[in-house]
């Protein structure tokens, strides 16, 4: 299969799919690691493949470093998801998706927070880096 936006985008709109299932069974008001077993199980009811508690690798200066870096969910090795369940998302929460995209090297990540009214429209973000937007469309 060739990698497009179009794709990712689909693949995004129903990983988004699965967090709004979950937030609808559980509602806010959990701790993390519950809407992450939850999540994690969405994903295979949907049949989408996923890595989680990923060990993130470091590079500097030309050496792999060994670090305490994870990240939370990889879904189809394209898209990085970082879970949170907290009262509001800081812009370093921003930057930790960001970096783990850089450091992965993978196009897109999403950030949902579970500890909210609504996840589609306060509770998730998206970003996108230069591997996305040099993608083809179709």
């Amino acid at each position: 299969m060739r990698m497009t936006k179009d794709y990712i985008d689909e693949l995004t709109y129903r990983i988004i799919g699965c967090a709004i299932e979950v937030h609808r069974q559980l509602g806010p008001g959990l701790i993390e690691s519950v809407y992450e077993k939850c999540f994690e199980r969405e994903l295979e009811i949907r049949s989408i493949n996923f890595k989680t508690q990923l060990w993130t690798p470091v590079h500097y200066k030309g050496v792999e470093l060994e670090t305490e870096l994870k990240a939370d969910v990889l879904i189809e090795d394209l898209i990085l998801v970082e879970l949170k369940a907290i009262e509001g998302i800081l812009p370093v929460h921003h930057s930790q998706v960001i970096t783990y995209m850089k450091l992965m090297q993978k196009p897109k990540g999403i950030l949902i927070n579970f500890n909210c009214t609504n996840i589609f429209k306060e509770g998730q973000k998206t970003f996108v880096n230069d591997l996305y937007k040099n993608l083809p469309r179709k």
